[in-house]
C-alpha cells in the first residue's frame, strides 16, 4: 500500500485554509479530508478510485491504514481503519551536525540519513564549506531539504520524519553546545513545527551521551573511540555526529570541536566523501547497537 505523510500543518489565521487534525485524536472508523498533496499525488497522479487502501502517518507515532472513500475535484476523504503502532524507529537517537553541501550532494546525504534512521539534522556552514545560505534563502532551501527528508520516511516506512534544523555557522552551534543551550527552540520548517514539540524530539534537547567528529584517518588514531561500546549498551543512547565539507573542517574547528567534548571518529581507511559519511556512520551505529542488543 502507497504511504503518505499527512501534514497536521496549517496557517490558522486563514479562515479559508483548512485544518487537519493529529490522527491519533480521531477514531478509527472516522472519516478525514485528505491534505491536498495527498490529493494531487494519490487521486490525481497515481489515480487512485473509491475503495483503495493507503497508510498515512503524521509523525506524532504510528501509522494509520485508511480507504478512500470520496473523491472530487479538489478533495478527497479516506475513513481509518487500522492503527499500527510500529514506528521502526532507530535504535539509537541520533542529530548530524551536518556541514552543508551543493545540490543533488545534500538531498542524497539527507535521504539516505532518513533511510537509516536519523533524528534530525542540524545544517551548518563552516572554513571551507561550500555552501552559506543568505537569510531570504533560508526558509526555501529548508522546505526543500525536510520534503526530501518526508518523501524518504514514505518510501522507507519511517514514521516519525528527521527534523531539518535551520543553519547556524559551525562556530555558533558548538559554542551553543559548550554553554549548553541546546534547549533552545529548534528552527525548522513550518511543515514539522508543531511536530518538533513531541516528546520523541523534545529528547534532543538533552545533552548527548557521546558526541563524535567524523575524522580522515590518521595513524595512531584509535579506529573506535572507547565511550562507544560504552554508550550503545544504555536504553536509548543519544550521540551527536559532527561531519565537514568536502575540503574537510578546518584546525581551529577541529580543535572547538573537541574542546566541547567531540571524540574525533575513524571510520576504515579511506576518506569518505561528505554525503557518505552520514550513511556510514548510521549503518556502523545501527550495527553496533544491534550487536550489543544480542549480546546484553
Amino acid at each position: 500500500m502507497r504511504r503518505f505523510f499527512y501534514d497536521t500543518s496549517s496557517d490558522s489565521s486563514d479562515k479559508n485554509t483548512p485544518t487537519y487534525p493529529q490522527l491519533s485524536t480521531l477514531p478509527i472508523g472516522a472519516s478525514v479530508e485528505l491534505t491536498e498533496n495527498i490529493v494531487h499525488h494519490w487521486c490525481r497522479v497515481l489515480r487512485a478510485n473509491i475503495g483503495d487502501k493507503g497508510i498515512l502517518f503524521d509523525g506524532f507515532g504510528g501509522e494509520y491504514q485508511v480507504q478512500l472513500n470520496s473523491i472530487s475535484k479538489k478533495k478527497a476523504t479516506a475513513t481509518l481503519s487500522l492503527h499500527v503502532e510500529t514506528d521502526r524507529n532507530a535504535a539509537v537517537l541520533t542529530k548530524i551536525g551536518l556541514v552543508m553541501s551543493r545540490g543533488e550532494r545534500m538531498d542524497y546525504a539527507i535521504q539516505k540519513s532518513t533511510e537509516l534512521g536519523v533524528t534530525a539534522i542540524q545544517l551548518l556552514s563552516s572554513h571551507h564549506g561550500e555552501v552559506n545560505l543568505k537569510p531570504a534563502q533560508v526558509e526555501k532551501k529548508l522546505a526543500h531539504w525536510q520534503q526530501v527528508a518526508i518523501a524518504a520516511c514514505e518510501q522507507c516506512g519511517l514514521n516519525r520524519p528527521p527534523l531539518i534544523i535551520a543553519p547556524l555557522s559551525i562556530d555558533d552551534w558548538l559554542s551553543n553546545i559548550a554553554a549548553n543551550e541546546n534547549k533552545n527552540e529548534m528552527i525548522v520548517s513550518p511543515i514539522v513545527a508543531e511536530l518538533s514539540k513531541d516528546a520523541y524530539y523534545q529528547a534532543l534537547q538533552r545533552p548527548a551521551d557521546l558526541c563524535l567528529q567524523l575524522s580522515v584517518p590518521a595513524a595512531g588514531q584509535p579506529l573506535m573511540p572507547e565511550a562507544l561500546p560504552v554508550v550503545l549498551k544504555q536504553q536509548t543512547p543519544y550521540v551527536e555526529l559532527l561531519i565537514g565539507p568536502e575540503g574537510g573542517l578546518s584546525a581551529d574547528e577541529c580543535g572547538k570541536a573537541a574542546d566541547v567534548g567531540f571524540a574525533a571518529w575513524q571510520i576504515g581507511t579511506r576518506v569518505l566523501r561528505t554525503e557518505t559519511a552520514p550513511v556510514v556512520a548510521l549503518a556502523t551505529l545501527a550495527s553496533l547497537a544491534t550487536l550489543h542488543a544480542l549480546i546484553r
